[in-house]
């Protein structure tokens, strides 16, 4: 039986761990005076649900003295964030990890490798609390922003699909949240054997295009003509686990309020129209 949350002990003990362009992620662990140690981590789960989703490795000794675990590329890890814990054995009180070194050299130009269906992402990361934590992404197909043109009236994005082809048909989708929010389509530019595509969005076309003082719009590729599967526009593929609060776009006045695009929390792309008193 794995440990309830109320069970962890905080710790100092550090970790170092290694990402590798295929997904493995290798752990390092000081010399450990126990027999039979593990390496748990738990996706986090939402707030006011329960834990459900834990992964177990086991720690096998190297020649130097230390301790390794490695979580090998597949099984994929479910999207979220997944902490890391030390087991002492199994069965005892968990013990939260701090990061040491974080190697992560091999992610910086993941973008440039074409990726399989599903699309599977981990990237290694520090918590705002200071403890070790694996971000994971898990997506039948992604479009990864490569490079995004910021005017004053407009922006222009190129990505390239991973994990699908678009089709004849094919169109961007902005969908304004919100039970009733407008839908706006582009049609695609695309370049390098329907892999790679480029857009331009209007600021003044989404600020006329929904009556909302404040809205979010968000980004994403319908693959083919008509209903069908879609992937969302984003960065996930290189070495920043969030980039929220590190590419910060200016905002752009128009017609009384402000649009900026931005990156979520997910690392997807979206547009915010803010009404301008309010900023």
């Amino acid at each position: 039986m794995n440990p309830e949350p109320d069970t962890t002990q905080d710790t100092q003990l550090r970790v170092h761990c290694t990402a590798g362009a295929d997904g493995r992620l290798t752990f390092r662990l000081p010399a450990l005076a126990v027999p039979r140690p593990q390496v748990l981590l738990r996706l986090r789960p939402k707030k006011g649900q329960t834990e459900e989703t834990v992964h177990v490795l086991d720690v096998e000794a190297v020649d130097d003295g230390t301790r390794r675990a490695v979580l090998e590329p597949r099984p994929a890890l479910a999207e979220g964030r997944w902490d890391v814990y030390l087991l002492p054995e199994p069965g005892a009180p968990r013990q939260r990890l701090r990061p040491g070194l974080r190697d992560v050299r091999a992610l910086v130009d993941g973008h440039t490798r074409d990726r399989p269906s599903p699309v599977a992402v981990r990237v290694p990361y520090t918590t705002k609390d200071g403890y070790l934590a694996v971000r994971a992404w898990l997506r039948t197909a992604h479009a990864e922003v490569e490079r995004m043109a910021v005017t004053d009236g407009s922006m222009t994005v190129t990505a390239r699909m991973h994990g699908a082809a678009l089709e004849a048909g094919a169109v961007v989708r902005l969908r304004a949240r919100g039970a009733k929010g407008a839908v706006l389509t582009r049609e695609p530019q695309v370049d390098g054997g329907s892999r790679q595509f480029s857009f331009t969005v209007d600021y003044a076309e989404l600020v006329a295009a929904d009556a909302v003082g404040d809205r979010v719009w968000d980004l994403s590729v319908q693959l083919r003509s008509g209903a069908g599967a879609t992937a969302r526009i984003g960065r996930l593929l290189d070495d920043l686990a969030e980039r929220k609060e590190i590419f910060v776009y200016p905002p752009t006045a128009v017609a009384g309020v402000a649009v900026r695009p931005y990156y979520t929390v997910d690392n997807d792309l979206s547009v915010e129209v803010t009404a301008a008193q309010h900023r």
